[in-house]
């Protein structure tokens, strides 16, 4: 059964700082692209960040450029989302999804429909 785990949402002040884990099991990792994504209420599901399994290429949303990183540890089949200097437009159910390969190299984070499995979602509440 195919399984991703995301993990780490909270309450965090505006300018502070979390990192979500996704965990991912039922797959062959290194085949698949892992992505970050977010849901605002009343808002459409965005791409946040991706990386290929193999290579750790990375693509991000140009209004994540700097501030959110991604990283992955593959001994563990989990993938991170380090998010800093975080902003109340930031609150969100964060997703994470993966997407089939082939090779794991490469991802790219254009829309949802790119990906095949989805988590639950955690939530991310930055207070101002």
């Amino acid at each position: 059964e195919v399984q991703l785990q995301a993990s780490g949402g909270g309450l965090v002040q505006a300018g502070g700082s979390l990192r979500l884990s996704c965990a991912a099991s039922g797959f062959s990792f290194d085949e698949y692209a892992i992505g970050w994504f977010r849901q605002a209420p009343g808002k459409e599901r965005e791409g946040v960040l991706c990386i290929g399994s193999n290579d750790g290429s990375t693509h991000h949303t140009d209004s994540m450029k700097g501030r959110f990183t991604i990283s992955s540890d593959n001994a563990k089949n989990t993938v991170y989302l380090q998010m800093n200097s975080l902003k109340p437009e930031d609150t969100a159910v964060y997703y994470c999804a993966a997407r089939y390969t082939f090779d794991g190299y490469g991802c790219s984070i254009t829309g949802p429909y790119e990906y095949d499995y989805w988590g639950q979602g955690t939530l991310v509440t930055v207070s101002s």
